[in-house]
């Protein structure tokens, strides 16, 4: 195969609208994407970076206090500190019942049909803790914002999941579950009756929700009868916009940066992240591989190092002592490049030349301001070879 040349990821932040950070959890997904928005504000592009992350680390590290589902500027004093123009760089924190909340005010026919779900019991179950519910919101989220058309690139850090991609199957999983058997029959009940009726159902049916209705009791039945009632009315726009969503995540203008370390279980989450995106007709836009020991280690001996120190202030005595520990931290180093190595051409070999491999080194410190974001962003930024 001969070499490809991929675009850089400052020409994917130059052009997308959205990019979405994907990978195992613990890579550095949060701080990959605040770096991203970080790139876009150096050529002044408005962005947002909108995280699931529970923990705070994106609010920190851009000087917000906190953040919520309130679409927040960073500070100016921040990016004039950096160097950076203000105005162009805003994060959010996905708030996962505002997302239903909002979802159903677009949907619902008039404000009566909103007070009502919004009211019913199982509606604030389903809201904040049905499974992929979470994923759900984050995709109805990136929607909603991309056709307010506030911004020239959004930034998702996907939920952390198990599973990387669930989010992909989030939109059809919905539909799916408000589309279901079970639901249609508490539908009829409710439209025949405003209430819940075992008249409606086979005699299987009548026999299961009887027994049921023991345990949970008829009022509660009454109150998922009437969820669902006034939820049919919603189910074709939420077909529509689970559609919607899915096109939206295969344009042309959408990538997939797929963040990873060098552990040899990252990378197999990365490669596959990779093969599903290219099955779901997904973009890949570029991989990110955090955390990468580098190899330029210098091949000193105890006495080399020993004079180093010497030279650097220490007395001779002690950089005797310390220089086999210094000698065997530099060891050590070798072997994880030469390791990050083999598991980064792995990575590339298989996903093949098209694609940006963009390496950040292992630092000694967390990254927690703007400063670091802006080093990693430089990172980001460089030119970069294919595999």
């Amino acid at each position: 195969m001969s070499p490809a040349n991929p675009p850089s990821l400052t020409s994917l932040v130059g052009k997308n609208r959205i990019l979405l950070t994907v990978g195992a959890g613990g890579v550095g997904k949060t701080t990959t994407a605040a770096a991203i928005g970080v790139l876009a504000a150096k050529s002044a592009r408005k962005s947002l970076v909108m995280t699931i992350d529970p923990a705070h680390r994106l609010a920190v590290s851009l000087g917000l206090r906190a953040l919520d589902h309130e679409e927040r500027v960073v500070p100016r004093q921040k990016m004039e500190e950096a160097n950076l123009p203000h105005g162009f760089l805003h994060a959010m924190m996905l708030d996962r019942q505002r997302a239903f909340d909002d979802l159903i005010r677009r949907q619902a026919p008039d404000e009566a049909s909103v007070q009502r779900v919004m009211a019913n019991k199982l509606y604030r179950v389903l809201s904040t803790r049905l499974a992929g519910g979470e994923e759900y919101a984050a995709m109805e989220m990136l929607y909603a914002l991309s056709n307010a058309d506030r911004y020239d690139l959004l930034v998702l850090d996907t939920p952390p999941t198990a599973n990387a991609l669930d989010f992909l199957d989030a939109p059809q999983k919905m539909v799916n579950l408000m589309d279901s058997a079970v639901v249609r029959y508490f539908v009829k009940s409710y439209q025949e009756s405003g209430r819940f009726s075992l008249r409606v159902l086979s005699l299987g049916a009548a026999f299961v929700f009887r027994r049921l209705s023991k345990f949970v009791g008829g009022g509660f039945l009454d109150d998922v009868a009437a969820f669902f009632g006034d939820f049919n009315h919603l189910l074709q726009g939420f077909r529509d916009r689970a559609a919607a969503v899915v096109k939206l995540l295969a344009d042309k203008n959408t990538g997939f940066v797929i963040v990873t370390s060098p552990d040899p279980r990252a990378i197999d989450e990365a490669i596959g992240l990779h093969d599903r995106l290219v099955r779901s007709r997904m973009v890949p836009a570029a991989f990110v591989i955090n955390r990468v020991h580098e190899t330029d280690t210098l091949d000193l001996s105890t006495e080399e190092i020993a004079q180093l120190a010497v030279a650097d202030g220490l007395a001779e005595d002690a950089a005797k002592r310390i220089s086999p520990l210094l000698l065997a931290s530099q060891e050590k180093l070798a072997v994880l490049a030469r390791a990050d190595r083999i598991q980064i051409t792995r990575l590339t070999k298989h996903c093949g030349d098209t694609y940006p491999y963009v390496e950040i080194p292992f630092f000694d410190q967390d990254i927690h301001d703007v400063d670091g974001l802006i080093q990693i962003s430089d990172y980001l930024g460089a030119t970069v070879s294919a595999a």
